[in-house]
């Protein structure tokens, strides 16, 4: 239908995911997030450009912020590099936490908007956000007394305790800034607003980019807090860029809006999402566990090789968050077509955003592989942690190809609700596989530190052709949530 304008000229109809259009127009369309009516019907590929691309852009941010952070912590040192490394891998607790909240919630909100039934949808986000406060504020006041002891657990050295202890605390007691912005977020992924998402967390980032060095080196007005001022900025720009997104959830005309009838507490719905949640966090956990467990093991070999392996794997990161946006748009994708009764819909949805994720990763591995010592030497100038990063980010990236079909898999499982399978794959590939494997290469062989890196890459190729496999028998399908 046309609408008319108050002069009475007619403006053209929004486009339908069928419409042709230019590839700007829908990558413009894609950015401003353009309301089509939903994302079950019309050409599979479009639709899946149309999600990816903000997410996409949302994870490049993630990604452009891991890099400028690193970028200036390792200035300081490699005490300072290795207390980044270390305290991120104590937050893979909270994004263990996060992530598995968030599973729940895009696959039972975009199995609602699939159903067009969007106060259901509504209701799903204020149960999502109510268990988020509660546990962030507990974890938030566990880590602010626990911080330190948490460094020497993780076989930081004494000078790392001294001088990173500040930026542990905060990062750990502020964790409800990362915690809520990851929820709010999965809420519009699975109603399809994905611009909305991508716009928060550039907010939240591009206050972070601006703030760390000022906190950092004591620019200006602004105290020189060291290592600790990477946290405080973090702290604030992700708190700055959830209150964004909040006051998009309550405005009007969104494709999701919480009025106040749907902020009554509903134990029902909480179950749902805690059942869905409760094998999403596993899940999550013993892929991100793996990942502390591997950082236990590189620490035996001196701050040189974790500060290199942390170097090389916020690189790995800055390629993996922008496929995890791809990913995620699968599992928006599935989670609706499934609710809307197509499920062939969501498979080609899949295997589509598979294909496009290979041409990204791939793409990016062979850069890593031909340009590893340049892209290193932006980080740091110390001879003995460049060789050692620039070892791994190459190791790493011989499991890209692999890997990129493996996220979409692992993505459509749980967009469908079928999170037990995921979580089995990981159990196995991660911990079964890829720690005991690294663990022997880089103690028991000449390898040392590189085993590790090696066992990273044989996992990720493992784990895509098992999801693969098992994605094709097709139990995922007749999940219900």
């Amino acid at each position: 239908m046309t609408m008319s304008t108050a002069t009475g000229a007619y403006l053209p109809p929004d486009p339908t995911p069928d419409t042709p259009v230019s590839l700007w127009r829908a990558i413009r369309d894609a950015v401003a997030g353009t309301h089509y009516q939903n994302y079950t019907e019309g050409a599979v590929d479009r639709s899946i450009f149309l999600l990816a691309v903000p997410m996409v852009l949302e994870m490049a941010m993630e990604s452009i912020f891991a890099i400028a952070d690193i970028f200036w912590v390792s200035r300081l040192g490699a005490d300072a590099v290795a207390t980044v490394g270390i305290t991120e891998s104590l937050m893979t607790i909270v994004y263990t936490l996060a992530m598995g909240l968030s599973i729940g919630a895009m696959a039972m909100i975009a199995r609602r908007t699939g159903e067009q039934d969007s106060d259901a949808a509504a209701r799903t986000a204020v149960q999502v956000l109510a268990l988020g406060g509660l546990v962030s504020l507990t974890l938030g006041v566990i880590g602010w007394f626990t911080a330190p002891s948490l460094l020497a657990i993780m076989g930081a050295s004494p000078s790392v305790v001294e001088s990173g202890g500040g930026f542990a605390r905060v990062m750990l007691a502020g964790n409800a800034s990362v915690f809520l912005l990851f929820l709010v977020n999965a809420v519009f992924r699975g109603v399809g607003d994905a611009a909305v998402a991508m716009r928060a967390l550039w907010l939240a980032n591009a206050i972070n980019i601006v703030l760390g060095p000022l906190f950092i080196f004591g620019m200006g007005p602004f105290p020189e807090l060291g290592v600790t001022g990477a946290a405080v900025a973090t702290t604030t720009g992700r708190s700055i860029g959830f209150l964004y997104a909040l006051s998009r959830l309550v405005r009007p005309g969104g494709r999701i809006t919480v009025g106040r009838r749907h902020l009554a507490l509903e134990p029902a719905t909480m179950v749902r999402l805690l059942r869905l949640s409760g094998s999403g966090t596993f899940q999550v956990f013993v892929s991100t566990g793996s990942w502390i467990a591997l950082v236990r093991i590189v620490s035996q070999f001196g701050s040189t090789a974790l500060a290199g392996y942390t170097i090389a794997i916020r690189m790995v990161m800055f390629a993996l968050l922008p496929a995890w946006g791809l990913s995620n748009a699968a599992a928006t994708m599935v989670g609706q077509s499934l609710g809307a009764r197509k499920p062939e819909r969501a498979a080609e949805a899949v295997w589509t955003a598979g294909r496009f994720n290979l041409y990204f990763l791939g793409g990016t591995g062979a850069v890593f592989l031909l340009l590893a010592p340049y892209l290193v030497r932006l980080f740091t100038t110390d001879p003995a942690v460049t060789a050692e990063a620039v070892l791994a980010l190459r190791l790493v990236a011989l499991g890209f190809p692999f890997y990129a079909y493996g996220m979409v898999l692992t993505a459509a499982f749980n967009g469908a609700g079928d999170t037990w399978t995921p979580t089995l794959l990981n159990l196995a590939c991660f911990w079964a596989l890829e720690v005991p494997l690294g663990w022997a290469l880089a103690t028991r062989t000449p390898l040392g530190a590189s085993g590790v890196y090696t066992a990273i890459a044989v996992a990720f190729s493992v784990i895509a052709v098992a999801s693969a496999v098992l994605f094709r028998r097709g139990a995922w399908k007749t999940q219900h949530v």
